[in-house]
């Protein structure tokens, strides 16, 4: 396993300006980073698969060493698939901590890729996939929470 390479993975239903801080440092951190969406059937997502690999990309843009994927398994066996010794998850208070502590136990145990937690930058901490859906449902323009593109895309795909 590669402690060079990294995987963030998440739903990003849709990518925010707190995922793309994560993404940043880690992309400070590794050599390689593949950020991949997770796709859980039992999970019900505001957009696709597509339109959410295709804001990944906008928001990624910027970084030559960060690249998308789509995964349909568990979190711990594609980072193995792909080489990547470290699960990097953004946390924004004690009840992500909490959650992500037992995942990485988890993770560690089963396959024994480690887990980095990155703490968001605190005027990022209100920022979540879920606000910015519940904006568009109220008929609110969540722009100021997403990375410059994204809201164009998301318009395009009937976000609002």
């Amino acid at each position: 396993m590669n402690r060079k390479q990294a995987l963030i993975p998440g739903t990003f239903d849709p990518v925010t300006l707190g995922h793309l801080a994560v993404i940043r440092t880690a992309a400070n951190i590794f050599e390689k980073i593949t950020v991949c969406i997770l796709v859980n059937p039992d999970k019900q997502c505001m957009f696709d698969e597509e339109t959410r690999a295709r804001a990944l990309k906008i928001a990624v843009a910027e970084f030559s060493n960060v690249g998308v994927a789509v995964s349909h398994g568990m979190t711990a066996d594609f980072a193995k698939e792909i080489g990547a010794g470290t699960i990097v998850r953004g946390i924004r208070n004690a009840e992500d901590a909490a959650y992500e502590l037992e995942m990485a136990e988890f993770n560690r145990k089963r396959t024994g890729v480690e887990t980095l937690l990155l703490p968001a930058p605190e005027e990022l901490r209100r920022i979540s996939s879920t606000a910015v859906r519940a904006m568009l449902k109220e008929g609110k323009s969540p722009s100021e929470l997403l990375p410059d593109g994204i809201w164009d895309l998301l318009r395009e795909q009937g976000g609002s």
